[in-house]
């Protein structure tokens, strides 16, 4: 089966996107957490779990009926620490960055962030500024899929936003998630993670029935990317640009 979403429906999808991007850019405020537990989150995401991902949108219901009363300074700054050791200081070996996970080194701006740069300047966007947070983190990631959802048009729109999930974030995002899980200290942090997860990989199952291509399974992307670096010239980074287009 293949087709087209409405422009609605692609608004939704990119507005989930942007919601779980927002969730994971920065400390969660006691407003953006009245907000989620007034909205009655995750059920307010355009996107729904099925089969074995509504588990962890159950977690997620689940950590927000546990919110206390009020927000406290006390729970806010657990929250906070908790925040910080996934996404800032990397004390859970959970870097959310696509090069830790995926080069031999297991460093931070490696070819992965090169690599999502040229991708980004090619849909005419860029990231900010890699020193504050390198072009592979996966709040830009997030974000530039809202971004191609928006202006997808055709079944070639849908098969290249597949691939960028295949040869990218689908490789590291399900670890990242599991060992956030099990490591970090708040329900809510772990829930999340576990979330995101679960939603760009229902997104996925829904590109390849728009697409009309089945998804591949890990070995098969793999030896798509060998092929696809064995004919590969010398790489040469893009020099970061500011102003390249509106950023992500």
């Amino acid at each position: 089966m293949s087709g087209l979403l409405s422009q609605e429906q692609a608004e939704a999808l990119a507005e989930d996107a942007e919601t779980l991007a927002l969730l994971q850019e920065r400390e969660l405020s006691a407003e953006m957490l009245g907000e989620l537990r007034s909205n009655g989150f995750p059920d307010s995401l355009a996107l729904q779990g099925d089969g074995e991902r509504v588990q962890a949108y159950r977690l997620m219901a689940a950590a927000i009926a546990d919110f206390p009363p009020s927000f406290t300074p006390e729970w806010l700054d657990e929250l906070a620490a908790d925040f910080a050791a996934i996404y800032l200081n990397g004390s859970y070996g959970a870097a959310p960055s696509e090069s830790v996970w995926l080069s031999d080194d297991h460093l931070i701006c490696q070819d992965a962030m090169f690599e999502l740069r040229q991708i980004y300047a090619s849909k005419g966007v860029a990231a900010p500024d890699w020193r504050l947070r390198p072009d592979d983190h996966l709040v830009f990631q997030l974000q530039f899929i809202a971004h191609c959802l928006r202006r997808a048009r055709s079944n070639d729109d849908w098969r290249s936003l597949a691939d960028f999930l295949d040869e990218h974030l689908l490789r590291w995002l399900p670890e990242f998630a599991g060992r956030v899980a099990n490591r970090c200290e708040t329900a809510l942090y772990a829930a999340l993670a576990l979330l995101c997860a679960s939603w760009v990989d229902q997104l996925r199952e829904i590109l390849a029935l728009l697409s009309g291509v089945d998804r591949p399974g890990r070995e098969k992307i793999e030896a798509r990317l060998l092929k696809k670096t064995s004919h590969m010239a010398e790489f040469v980074p893009l020099t970061f640009m500011p102003g390249l287009g509106p950023t992500l």
